[in-house]
């Protein structure tokens, strides 16, 4: 079907779904103060927007919405139809609980009622 449309609509029909992709995103890369939105991330890398993307390198966090869901290391970015493509040299789950350095018991209750 891309072989009928003209050059200026294709590029039009690009530049509309790469918007939409914008809105849509919630997944943002935090690199010290500044925030970018991710356009789409995948199990060795991200990427963002091009022409508003730095050149990271280094510790990021990415989160989803308000929730940190890996520390990354980035290694490299190149550019390719728009995108700056990070790869990760390792990423992290972040974890909501400490570590433990014991084994639990069974499920302790939250709170003990004292005995009447």
């Amino acid at each position: 079907m891309t072989d009928f449309l003209t050059k200026d609509l294709q590029d039009a029909m690009e530049a509309a779904r790469r918007a939409a992709q914008r809105r849509s995103a919630r997944l943002c890369v935090h690199d010290g103060e500044e925030v970018h939105p991710v356009l789409r991330m995948w199990e060795t890398g991200f990427a963002l927007a091009a022409k508003d993307a730095p050149i990271l390198h280094g510790f990021v966090d990415l989160y989803d919405g308000p929730r940190h869901l890996y520390q990354c290391l980035v290694m490299t970015s190149r550019v390719e139809e728009g995108e700056r493509v990070y790869e990760f040299k390792r990423h992290s789950r972040v974890s909501e609980k400490p570590p433990v350095d014991f084994e639990r018991e069974e499920a302790e209750p939250a709170l003990r009622l004292p005995r009447l």
